[in-house]
């Protein structure tokens, strides 16, 4: 029995009027009414990944107008990390307030892996299919090469029916992209794991890339699932030098066709963005994106706005990611610090999903989300009354008040002291704390 047939995807019933109970939860979490947020996922430019064959407690929205929603990586490498350390990494995404985690497992058994984590996640699961699929290709048949069209569409069917959510699909790298690339050469080519395996496949083979020829299939398991198609961006830029080139825009042209096609099939799409973009193209970019691609939701890793900052990459990739919001973006995959260095501690996951955390809220302070500001002024208020316990409940990272366990009281802190600016200015406008 297929249940995507019967019951259909979020768009297929926001197209029919109907109003599901995972728009209801979202409306409710972001302020909206029901029918407003249905119209927008009928329209393409809100989604709520959703697969249908794990429902689950909490859900979110991702698009246009609702809160700047953050992804965390996480998955096994081969050698280096095994299930108990993701577990970990998974844990402390969601307590750090991660909206959705992707896992990225290129290690051992990455069935069992996907379904363990799965198990013990309570928001919305990504994965990356062709990893799976080229893993398996080495593994079983010696070489990437001999992975067969079949073996990727396997890969994306099993992970549906583990309950994925939204998919990263390579389907924008064509070999006409390819050769756009040639002609316009990069300093780092193609930075994409999922590109790379492709590229080796298409130019080996001389034949097109699956995940564009076999659209429609991939099209087919995406509405019986209601999968979230995220496509991807294989030709992403992996520096600043080679932003904005020929071989991107080519790519993101052939998405924003793709889009057309999901919509037009009633399959939820989000399209994924660029990775190192000078500050001053960052805001072009998203319009760009928006602008060829319908306004779909645009999915951004970073990006980083330098590249000669490793160990700080948490922070190059929230001063992109808060101007990506900004100008529109709508979810913001967060980068670490071991980013170009090695896989993430769980140190760095939480490092990565915070600063991911300040830039969407940056953006959506700037951008006047519902409810934004609020949380700021609960914060300015608890700060003029001193009271370091609403403080901590309201921070964005409560356990930043444990890093720094100085003295804290009614006359300030151990920073100030006596001389704390905002009692000071109190005492002599005779405007006690909590009076403004």
């Amino acid at each position: 029995m297929q249940l995507g047939r019967i019951y259909g995807t979020q768009m297929e019933k926001a197209l029919r009027g109907e109003v599901t109970p995972e728009m209801v939860q979202v409306a409710e979490s972001e302020g909206w009414q029901p029918e407003a947020l249905m119209a927008e996922i009928a329209a393409g430019r809100i989604v709520i990944p959703a697969n249908n064959r794990r429902p689950r407690a909490s859900y979110c929205g991702v698009g246009r107008g609702l809160r700047t929603k953050v992804n965390a990586n996480i998955g096994t490498s081969k050698g280096t990390s095994g299930i108990e350390f993701e577990k970990r990494k998974l844990d402390i995404s969601i307590e750090c307030g991660a909206d959705a985690v992707m896992d990225l497992s290129t290690g051992p058994d990455i069935d069992g892996v996907r379904r363990a984590l799965i198990a013990d996640c309570p928001i919305a699961f990504g994965t990356v299919p062709i990893y799976q699929a080229t893993v398996e290709a080495q593994e079983l048949k010696g070489a990437i090469i001999n992975m067969t069209e079949e073996d990727i569409l396997r890969a994306v069917q099993k992970q549906a029916e583990d309950g994925v959510d939204f998919m990263t699909i390579h389907c924008g790298l064509t070999m006409e992209a390819l050769e756009r690339l040639r002609k316009h050469p990069r300093i780092t080519d193609i930075v994409s794991r999922g590109g790379s395996f492709l590229t080796g496949w298409m130019i080996h083979h001389q034949r097109q890339n699956p995940f564009y020829s076999q659209f429609d299939r991939i099209l087919e398991i995406a509405k019986e699932y209601d999968i979230t198609l995220s496509l991807g961006d294989a030709l992403r830029p992996g520096c600043i030098a080679d932003a904005t080139d020929r071989g991107q825009v080519q790519e993101l042209m052939v998405l924003g066709e793709l889009v057309q096609r999901c919509r037009a099939a009633g399959v939820q799409v989000i399209v994924e963005g660029p990775g190192h973009v000078p500050m001053d193209q960052v805001e072009m970019n998203i319009k760009l994106q928006k602008r060829l691609c319908e306004e779909a939701p645009f999915y951004v890793l970073g990006p980083l706005v330098t590249d000669v900052a490793p160990g700080y990459d948490h922070i190059t990739s929230a001063i992109g990611g808060a101007i990506a919001a900004a100008a529109g973006a709508d979810f913001l995959c967060y980068v670490t610090p071991a980013e170009h260095l090695s896989l993430p501690t769980e140190q760095d996951v939480r490092q990565g999903v915070i600063a991911s955390r300040i830039a969407g809220h940056a953006a959506d302070l700037a951008k006047g989300i519902k409810g934004a500001m609020d949380w700021d002024k609960a914060m300015g208020k608890a700060r003029k009354d001193l009271d370091w316990g609403e403080q901590r409940r309201l921070s964005m990272d409560p356990t930043a008040f444990d890093k720094h366990p100085h003295t804290r009281d009614k006359t300030g802190c151990s920073m100030c002291g006596p001389y704390c600016a905002m009692r000071i200015v109190s005492d002599y406008l005779g405007r006690p704390a909590g009076s403004c």
